[in-house]
């Protein structure tokens, strides 16, 4: 599997070359270069991309441009990284990936006021899994402590999950009533991905029910869209690819 997936980077690779203007190519470059811990490689394409979108570059394409910068420069925000960051926020105030690396940028250059108040604000907002939280709590009782100031570090969001009606009303159905009661919340939990967005553990756990209900070719379809929204993002990726592979779709 391992030789095939290269194979196919190294003709996705020459696709890209040979037409540098395609941005779906240039999307799957970045992504799967990144993937490969080629962050450079990855960076150099989501810039292209960027390039090639001008004015209309999204908050997101930015911030994603940012976070390969980051990544290729071993996690120092370079001055280039910063202009994506404020481009993307630019766009979208509240995009949370660049408000995490714009705290990181606030602590090198010793403004720990300022990351403190980014990051204690993602610490409230976020979603449960966000995968900057963990290093956010981590560090910021020390942010805290070069600014100054006396922190309490807030309780962490309880994951989202069926209520307890909700699985009562699932242990006393029958077998079609349950099917049908899974197909619903699936519908669900699929419209508001696709008008709201959300966490990778929402992505995954509706690739793998539509696993689960025989739906393969939707969720071969999910799990690539999924892949799209979290480009870049290592961790969420092998969530999405461990849901494929749970589901049967895996590349």
């Amino acid at each position: 599997m391992a030789g095939d997936f290269l194979a196919l980077m190294d003709k996705l690779r020459e696709a890209v070359a040979s037409n540098p203007s395609d941005l779906q190519g240039l999307g799957l470059l970045a992504r799967n270069e990144a993937r490969l811990g080629n962050f450079a490689e990855a960076r150099a394409a989501q810039a292209r991309i960027v390039e090639i979108k001008g004015e209309a570059a999204s908050a997101r394409d930015h911030a994603l441009l940012a976070d390969l910068m980051i990544s290729a420069a071993g996690g120092t925000v370079s001055a280039e990284a910063e202009k994506a960051l404020r481009e993307a926020l630019g766009r979208e105030p509240g995009e949370e990936t660049a408000l995490y690396y714009l705290g990181l940028y606030y602590l090198q250059v010793d403004r720990p006021d300022a990351a403190l108040r980014i990051w204690d604000g993602l610490l409230r907002t976020s979603a449960p899994d966000a995968p900057w939280l963990t290093p956010i709590r981590s560090m910021i009782g020390e942010v805290a402590s070069r600014a100054g100031v006396r922190y309490e570090l807030p309780e962490p969001p309880e994951m989202p999950g069926p209520d307890a009606g909700d699985v009562a009303a699932a242990e006393s159905m029958s077998a079609e009533e349950r099917a049908a009661f899974v197909r619903g919340m699936v519908g669900r939990l699929s419209d508001r991905l696709a008008s709201r967005g959300g966490t990778p553990q929402e992505w995954a756990r509706l690739i793998s029910a539509l696993g689960v209900l025989g739906e393969t070719d939707r969720a071969r379809a999910i799990a690539e869209e999924a892949r799209e929204v979290f480009a870049g993002n290592a961790q969420a990726i092998d969530l999405i690819d461990g849901a494929a592979r749970q589901a049967g779709v895996a590349e």
